[in-house]
């Protein structure tokens, strides 16, 4: 049984096959997810994106919805974002109300924050800047509207489906999305032992590292997909049998598990970059010691979610290699925040209209100081900007527009790229001397050979 058990994690974390790598993205370009894209092997680096039409420079090449992913914790402070799709929601009001009542409060988003310096300028603020409580309760329940708000509306808040607090969504759709998805399994709304378990896990994550949430999350995708599709083989073929990991059954977990399988895996404590103050002597402590936050993660995670039916996916090693494909594979989750889109608004109004409507604001606009306008960030694994190179010379970069107002990536062309040209984009700041950007890349373990690279590479 053992061994069973050992044969079933190394078959999980295998390396997909150049033909379930083909036809996993043949079904997403079919699909529409990539279209004028073709996902192969490069004979270099393994997968990498090629253009299979022309594009123009700073035409639209890829908007990419994301597998799994999530708001970094520290960052729901400053604002509030639909759950599933992190476009913002609530009102422009709500937003600044949200992040003023915290204020006032001294909590702040940033984790690096001088709690006693905090505590301090947040006295100063609540005795001189800071809005009245009355001023900011207005703000949060809608009695008070600010100048020309409506032209900045955002979708009403939508709740989690079972009435959980810690989820919240932009519409009836999105709510639907991730409950089927992932949060049916990761909802804390009921007073059980599971929602206990879950609550521990969570509160482990925030203090230690919310890349663990993320890894939740790509498991129970795994789960509810592996159920899915156990529930329809059973209907229609009347396979399978509940409670047991026979062959077939193991069968339908390898293809739950296929679109996680897709990102390059290798364990977290094997391919995490050690930290500036970690002496290199320490190496081997260090890594050890992140291996075991990762373990008491995952026991904490299998007492609130564990399946029997899928227990490989809670092995040690694929909860590393799930974590470690987001360190590598990982595009930033970034949205930005339509308060600064209304504060630029204002700013640019004609003087007289301007002139009232700063009257209405300045006071919250003090209140809020430089970092009025934080954006959504996060972490997420994209399936086609995962498998996009690097260069120090790209082609490519990953840029939000101005209607780009969700968590998609969204790839654009630096130059004309022609038909069968790879798609690069730059993992780094590429305007730095050759030196610091292989220092760089030397965190993404690969030495960069670009043509760039190999010009400028000393002799």
């Amino acid at each position: 049984m053992e061994k069973e058990y050992s044969d079933q994690i190394a078959a999980l974390l295998a390396p997909p096959s150049p033909q379930s790598i083909q036809e996993y993205y043949k079904s997403l370009n079919e699909s529409g997810k990539c279209d004028g894209l073709c996902v192969r092997d490069n004979g270099k680096h393994g997968k990498a994106v090629f253009a299979g039409r022309d594009f123009k420079e700073e035409e639209l090449i890829l908007k990419d919805r994301m597998l799994v992913g999530a708001q970094h914790t520290s960052n729901k402070v400053d604002c509030i974002v639909c759950s599933y799709c992190f476009r913002f929601i609530g009102s422009i009001e709500a937003q600044i109300g949200r992040r003023l009542y915290l204020q006032s409060l001294g909590i702040c988003g940033d984790k690096e924050c001088d709690k006693e310096h905090h505590s301090h300028s947040t006295k100063e603020k609540m005795e001189c800047d800071l809005p009245s409580k009355e001023m900011i309760e207005s703000l949060l329940n809608g009695d008070l509207t600010l100048p020309f708000t409506d032209r900045f509306a955002l979708p009403e808040v939508v709740s989690c489906p079972a009435g959980c607090e810690e989820e919240k969504y932009c519409s009836q759709s999105c709510a639907d999305a991730d409950w089927e998805t992932y949060h049916s399994l990761l909802c804390t709304s009921s007073n059980n032992k599971q929602s206990l378990a879950l609550l521990k896990f969570i509160e482990h994550a925030n203090e230690t590292n919310d890349i663990f949430i993320v890894a939740a999350k790509a498991i129970a995708f795994t789960i509810l997909r592996y159920r899915k599709l156990k529930k329809s083989q059973v209907k229609d073929k009347g396979k399978g049998l509940l409670g047991k990991m026979d062959s077939a059954n193991f069968s339908l977990l390898l293809e739950a598990w296929k679109p996680i399988s897709m990102g390059f895996k290798q364990r977290w404590w094997e391919c995490i970059s050690l930290p500036d103050d970690v002496d290199p002597s320490e190496e081997l402590q260090f890594r050890t010691e992140i291996r075991d936050l990762a373990s008491t993660s995952l026991e904490l995670l299998k007492d609130a979610i564990f399946d029997i039916e899928c227990a490989p996916l809670f092995s040690l090693d694929a909860y590393g290699s799930i974590i470690g494909m987001f360190e590598l594979n990982n595009l930033d989750l970034v949205v930005a925040s339509p308060i600064e889109d209304y504060f630029i608004y204002i700013d640019e109004l004609p003087d007289k209209e301007k002139e009232e409507a700063l009257l209405a604001i300045q006071t919250f606009v003090d209140a809020l100081g430089d970092d009025y306008s934080v954006p959504c960030q996060g972490t997420a694994f994209f399936p086609i900007q995962s498998c996009m190179n690097h260069s120090c010379c790209p082609n490519a970069k990953a840029f939000k527009r101005d209607q780009d107002i969700d968590g998609h990536a969204i790839i654009i062309a630096l130059r004309p790229i022609s038909t069968g040209e790879e798609i690069t984009l730059s993992y780094i700041d590429e305007d730095v001397p050759y030196d610091e950007r292989q220092a760089m890349l030397a965190d993404y373990g690969f030495t960069c050979a670009c043509p760039r690279c190999l010009e400028e590479r000393p002799s």
